[in-house]
């Protein structure tokens, strides 16, 4: 990562910390009173090929002790009405503020794995874990959609796995690293904006 891209995520990670602290304190509040505890869910991801890190999340989910790779179809039952609402605005993701704030993302990269992905790909995460992972991305935005109809498809666990790993994992990675290719300042600036537009569509 540039000083410049540090810089960059520092600067708005602050800025959305003072903006967005009154209504993250309120959505805690609310999914407490709503879910209970606990309010956020921590999870690995993986900011390089060998290093992890704690993702932090609202909680969307009713806990299950045996919780492992992406959610699909067989994991629909467990979403809570409260963690449908915000998965769709992606207020879900809030939490990430620390995570941009300690270095383990950015705004704008690929998003963080899970290990056990990284481990079966390891070609393809050794290209697209140059960058550093982000809270949202080129794949994040022009991919979402369709991954998410692929494994709402999917009814067991390990159809999920199959089809995130054989179809999901190539396609985002290309597009990933599109976005190395050509990453910039002014490209993050428009990836965010389309973020941001994209998060009012949905609401």
């Amino acid at each position: 990562m540039t000083w410049r891209k540090r810089l960059f995520d520092l600067f708005f990670v602050t800025l959305l910390i003072v903006i967005l602290g009154p209504i993250l304190l309120a959505l805690l509040l609310w999914l407490l009173w709503k879910e209970g505890r606990p309010v956020f869910y921590l999870a690995e991801r993986m900011t390089t090929p060998t290093r992890g890190f704690r993702l932090w999340k609202l909680r969307t989910m009713t806990l299950a002790s045996d919780d492992t790779g992406v959610s699909g179809g067989d994991k629909a039952a467990r979403i809570t009405r409260t963690g449908a609402w915000l998965r769709a605005r992606r207020l879900d993701e809030f939490p990430q503020l620390w995570n941009i704030l300690k270095g383990d993302l950015s705004f704008v990269g690929p998003r963080p794995p899970l290990r056990q992905y990284v481990e079966a790909h390891p070609e393809i995460y050794a290209q697209v874990l140059q960058s550093r992972p982000g809270v949202t991305g080129l794949a994040s935005i022009c991919y979402h959609k369709h991954e998410a109809t692929l494994l709402a498809r999917c009814q067991t666990p390990e159809e999920t796995d199959a089809v995130y790993s054989r179809i999901c994992v190539p396609a985002k990675a290309r597009l990933d690293l599109i976005y190395q290719r050509n990453q910039n300042m002014c490209y993050d600036f428009d990836l965010v904006f389309q973020t941001i537009g994209n998060i009012f569509r949905r609401g």
